[in-house]
């Protein structure tokens, strides 16, 4: 039975990570460590986590409803990636749950932020990208190695995803983030389904954690607006050294 004072800190702790999820795709700099300071160990933190992010979808569907019109289509597309990605992922999870990989992870975050700073020194959507055949081949099998990386570990994913998006679409930045959340939400919620029947979600943590992101998720979306590509990428790399350097220490401590 949680505490009024731990399901008011989970809540805000929900609220925080959505609007850092629309900001800096990081929504587990705040969701995943706080999961843990409430006592779940590093697994059902993570498969907790998962579960509560589903969450941040439907907050940003509602702010960014209208923007997406016209893009459904593109969106579907991305998703079919994505979460073949994310079911490939989840399994490996339930019958991998290594410790080499966790220690992987932060070198992995920290490459995905340095990528995401250097893909585009301009805005997205104020110009026609040039893009290669390799490089679009290349950026759907990353959304479907992105996917797999959801459904495993789901840090930082974001990142990932907005990576692969940016590259693919000439739409504006508030739409391809839009795009970025949404489809995260989508995949995290298949990743549930998965781990329901393999894993134990902890529902008395994920219920105030997930009303916090579902809050956090629609107002993030209305911050975003006001800040441009390069701002929102230097964000996250600072977020990606600070979140990469509490799991390389959780991860490789003695």
């Amino acid at each position: 039975m949680l505490t009024v004072g731990l399901f008011i800190f989970l809540i805000i702790a929900g609220i925080v990570s959505g609007i850092v999820s629309a900001v800096a795709s990081m929504a587990s700099l705040v969701s995943y460590p706080a999961l843990l300071i409430a006592g779940c160990n590093p697994i059902m933190a993570n498969i907790t986590s998962t579960a509560t992010l589903i969450s941040t979808g439907p907050g940003v569907l509602l702010a960014s409803y209208k923007k997406m019109q016209g893009h459904w289509l593109e969106f579907g597309k991305y998703c079919l990636f994505l979460l073949s990605g994310v079911i490939l992922g989840s399994i490996l999870l339930l019958s991998f749950p290594g410790k080499v990989f966790e220690k992987v992870v932060p070198f992995f975050i920290l490459a995905s932020a340095i990528a995401l700073t250097a893909s585009n020194k301009n805005s997205p959507g104020k110009i026609k990208k040039k893009r290669t055949k390799l490089g679009i081949i290349g950026s759907y099998i990353g959304l479907i190695i992105g996917g797999m990386y959801t459904g495993y570990f789901g840090a930082a994913a974001g990142v990932i995803h907005l990576i692969f998006i940016n590259y693919l679409s000439d739409d504006e930045f508030f739409t391809i983030n839009a795009m970025k959340d949404i489809v995260g939400a989508l995949g995290n919620f298949v990743a549930l389904i998965i781990f329901i029947f393999g894993a134990s979600v902890d529902w008395m943590k994920a219920i105030p954690m997930a009303i916090g992101l579902f809050i956090g998720g629609y107002l993030g979306q209305y911050s975003i607006r006001f800040l441009s590509f390069k701002i929102v990428a230097w964000i996250t790399m600072v977020f990606s050294v600070i979140l990469a350097g509490w799991l390389f220490y959780a991860s490789w401590k003695v």
